[in-house]
């Protein structure tokens, strides 16, 4: 038997997801899925329109319950204790307030103490390139910012996992550059990232692996390279050359 991989003392990860599914309205949306999340490579989820991409991250996140299976951390996050794991959505929810209280109010909750908190927002802020509106409300900030703003909220949690929901996908091209930027300084700053896109070249940018899902069930699972040289399946073939219906 090979060795498992070796993870940091206390680590979160892997997440594993044994035999996974999840339905609503009479209808399976994931379907036997069975997988592990580990440390370190950057998890790029693609999959048509409807093959469950952003519920099987909201599983991932525990924001839904799976209808069966199980879904383990390697160290059980314990309520009452800081998120170690943390989720960015394609329209981020912005709080009636500035940007800097938007990313102090997240610091509160996840309980840093007070004297911590504006430093880490400053700081968190100055990352994304948002230091000069830190003042400024947060729901006059375009599209954009409000995304660099929504990832500077969850990054200055230090998260050792972050999922991301299709983050840039009503970004114009600027905008979605800055965006993947701040990305792949997460992840060189050591967070996990998972991440769901439509776009095929940003998948190539920041991926280092596919999760391809098609109609709820994982299809493949490959590096980068070798999804989109050799796909396995004809399915993810068919997904490649924009030959697979996306509804």
């Amino acid at each position: 038997m090979a060795d498992e991989p070796m993870r940091a003392p206390g680590s979160i990860l892997p997440l594993r997801l044994e035999n996974v599914s999840f339905a609503a309205g009479g209808r399976t949306i994931i379907d036997r899925v069975s997988l592990a999340f580990e440390a370190g490579p950057r998890t790029i989820i693609l999959g048509p329109n409807g093959a469950g991409k952003s519920v099987l991250m909201r599983l991932c996140h525990g924001l839904l319950a799976p209808s069966s299976g199980r879904i383990e951390w390697a160290t059980p996050e314990r309520p009452g204790e800081r998120r170690r794991q943390a989720m960015v959505f394609q329209r981020p929810v912005m709080l009636r307030r500035s940007a800097i209280a938007n990313v102090v109010y997240a610091l509160k909750l996840a309980g840093i103490a007070a004297p911590e908190r504006i430093r880490q927002a400053r700081a968190a802020l100055e990352s994304v390139g948002l230091a000069d509106l830190a003042d400024g409300a947060a729901r006059v900030l375009s599209g954009g910012e409000q995304q660099r703003l929504a990832l500077a909220r969850a990054w200055a949690l230090r998260p050792e996992v972050l999922f991301l929901d299709e983050p840039t996908a009503s970004l114009d091209p600027g905008a979605s550059a800055e965006v993947e930027r701040i990305i792949q300084a997460i992840h060189a700053a050591g967070t996990k990232i998972v991440m769901t896109t439509h776009n095929l070249g940003q998948a190539r940018r920041l991926g280092d692996e596919i999760l391809f899902l098609n109609q709820g069930c994982l299809a493949e699972r490959a590096a980068v390279d070798r999804f989109f040289n050799q796909p396995a399946s004809a399915e993810a073939q068919a997904f490649i050359k924009g030959e697979l219906p996306w509804t």
